[in-house]
């Protein structure tokens, strides 16, 4: 059988080879608030959990996990899944009670909870006005 040339495959194949790819995040992640809460739920999977490192530095916090490759006399079929060391920064507003975040990690999720601050929060005040007084949401 014939093999046809094809010219595009030859120039994707130079093309994809001269610019890399952008690599899915090693800690992809949602984020979504909830009422008085941002939520934050991070995959890891396969990451063992002591490796895991969460500190905050003047409003950015750091998550840093590892995943260690497998070792040993073993031949590689196919290896897709990235490991080493993964960090990712996050800037936290003024919104954000950052002495009362919590940290969960199960089924390869870890999942950060940042409470909204009381500053932050919605709140009424009241007007006075001579003899009368009037609630005036801000």
């Amino acid at each position: 059988m014939a093999k046809t040339y094809d010219p595009f495959r030859d120039f994707e194949r130079m093309f994809s080879a001269a610019m890399p790819r952008p690599n899915v995040p090693g800690m992809p992640m949602d984020l979504v608030r909830t009422g008085d809460e941002y939520i934050a739920e991070l995959d890891l999977p396969g990451v063992d959990p002591e490796s895991i490192d969460i500190d905050i530095d003047d409003r950015t916090l750091t998550i840093r996990a590892e995943r260690k490759a497998r070792e040993g006399d073993i031949e590689w079929l196919s290896k897709e899944r990235p490991t080493g060391t993964f960090a990712r920064q996050l800037t936290l507003g003024y919104g954000v009670a950052v002495d009362q975040i919590k940290a969960d990690y199960t089924g390869g999720v870890l999942t950060l909870t940042f409470p909204v601050a009381e500053e932050a929060k919605p709140r009424k005040i009241a007007v006075n006005s001579g003899d009368d007084t009037k609630t005036i949401d801000a």
